[in-house]
């Protein structure tokens, strides 16, 4: 569990001090109009694979946390601040020759963005990939276009290893992926 202190700084006041709670932990099936409502965001939406669907409905959320909550050790788990759940982020273990790999994704509610969230977020979800899998390296593959995230992979402590030019066809776009990764 982290804490983040966040300070805004008001005009002729001393600058208060806010405090954001920061966990990871299983998806739960309570969660699932919180995801459904923060989830169904075409800016979301916009940074994410296909399959991440668009409107985010609340049966969408329901059949998300069942797959989510099969897996044991839990390998997509929700970004909570404050006691709710603001977002998601994953771990997948590789098959094959690349089994020592696993891919990093996820996201987070737009109130959050820029408020250091995800980046908190990132550095768990690592410990507890390393922990958990046997695995010698984690990736996340961001748009080119997203430096926020890209931003928050290398304060986590990710090393750009390569940009690929117009990969990903999104939305009749062709963009450019990013790869970042951490090892052991």
């Amino acid at each position: 569990m982290f804490w983040l202190e966040l300070k805004l700084f008001l005009p002729g006041l001393f600058p208060p001090t806010v405090f954001m709670q920061i966990n990871l932990r299983p998806w739960q099936m309570s969660d699932a109009e919180t995801l459904a409502g923060i989830a169904n965001n075409p800016r979301i939406a916009a940074n994410m694979m296909d399959g991440f669907p668009h409107p985010y409905t609340l049966d969408n959320a329901k059949a998300f946390i069942n797959a989510a909550v099969q897996v044991l050790p839990a390998n997509i788990l929700a970004i909570e601040v404050n006691g709710a759940a603001a977002g998601g982020i994953g771990i997948h273990q590789q098959t094959d020759i690349y089994r020592m790999n696993a891919e990093l994704g996820y996201w987070l509610a737009e109130e959050y963005w820029g408020r250091g969230v995800i980046t908190i977020a990132i550095k768990q979800m690592t410990a507890y990939a390393f922990r958990n899998w046997n695995i010698s390296r984690i990736y996340a593959r961001p748009f080119g276009r997203n430096i926020a995230s890209a931003k928050a992979l290398q304060k986590a402590g990710f090393i750009l290893e390569g940009r690929f030019e117009k990969t990903i066809f999104k939305n009749g776009v062709y963009e450019d992926e990013l790869v970042y990764a951490i090892r052991r």
